[in-house]
């Protein structure tokens, strides 16, 4: 089980107003959110409570464990508080991170779960501090050393996620520069040399089209402020890009299942 210690700081970081190489979500009821994008490794710790991952919950993450996760299109996610509430450290991870490990590659995996124990919890507890005071030019290099921290652990199933992004996870990444904006076709593919029609080819190889992306791309970041923030909806619909509030709720509602608004109150007290 996580000490104190590291709860309390997890709750800190709750409650910085700015940028961190990490985020804490926590709630105190149930959250269930279909379709979350996960646009690069992310790294889970569930502190309190129980993740629930997949459209059938194949993946159950408890308290005291983590979740690794690839990058993939989407995947369904509840949330379960515990006795007081649902608390997650969770670390985004750049495909530049993992540069040092690529001669090393496993056979693919698209996640793996394992246990928080003392080494790895001190990690993450000295890494959230360390956060806290070190220049964001800095944080790539403690990021790897959590992956080594975690290869020297038994966890080689790490070496599995190393996997080139595909081209909509490109595209996304370029969406994602200028959250706020409209990506038009020339730019995107200016920046990846390719042609219009080389690029719609490529994402309905995928399954995809461009709007889809950008959709995902801007509810996503979305989500993550609604989960993280207390800014209000209206402000968060313009961060996205969305001129009105009521277009950025209901494309929010048909990705996620869930509103805004409704997704907001099971992070407050009642």
């Amino acid at each position: 089980m996580p000490t104190q210690t590291l709860l309390q700081s997890a709750k800190h970081a709750l409650e910085q107003e700015r940028t961190l190489p990490f985020s804490v979500y926590s709630s105190v009821e149930e959250q269930h959110i279909l379709n979350v994008p996960i646009l690069k490794p992310l790294l889970i710790f569930v502190l309190s409570g129980v993740k629930k991952l997949g459209k059938d919950e194949e993946m159950l993450c408890p308290t005291g464990n983590f979740v690794f996760l690839s990058n993939s299109p989407t995947i369904d996610m509840r949330n379960i508080p515990g006795n007081e509430e649902y608390l997650a450290v969770l670390i985004e991870f750049e495909h530049g991170d993992f540069d040092h490990f690529r001669h090393q590659r496993n056979q693919a995996k698209k996640h793996f779960l394992g246990e928080i124990d003392g080494v790895l919890e001190t990690t993450l507890q000295q890494y959230m501090e360390w956060s806290l005071m070190a220049p964001e030019e800095a944080w790539h290099f403690r990021k790897k050393e959590l992956l080594q921290v975690m290869l020297s652990l038994g966890h080689n199933d790490v070496l599995g996620l190393i996997e080139p992004p595909s081209f909509s996870h490109q595209l996304q990444e370029i969406i994602g520069e200028n959250i706020s904006g409209d990506c038009g076709v020339s730019m995107l593919t200016e920046r990846l040399a390719v042609s219009e029609s080389t690029l719609r080819r490529k994402l309905k190889a995928e399954g995809t089209c461009l709007q889809d992306l950008k959709d995902r791309t801007k509810l996503g970041y979305g989500l993550h402020l609604v989960q993280t923030t207390m800014d209000p909806i209206g402000l968060i619909a313009e961060r996205c890009g969305y001129q009105s509030q009521s277009r950025f709720t209901d494309k929010f509602k048909q990705l996620f299942d869930i509103t805004p608004t409704e997704l907001r109150k099971t992070r407050l007290q009642s």
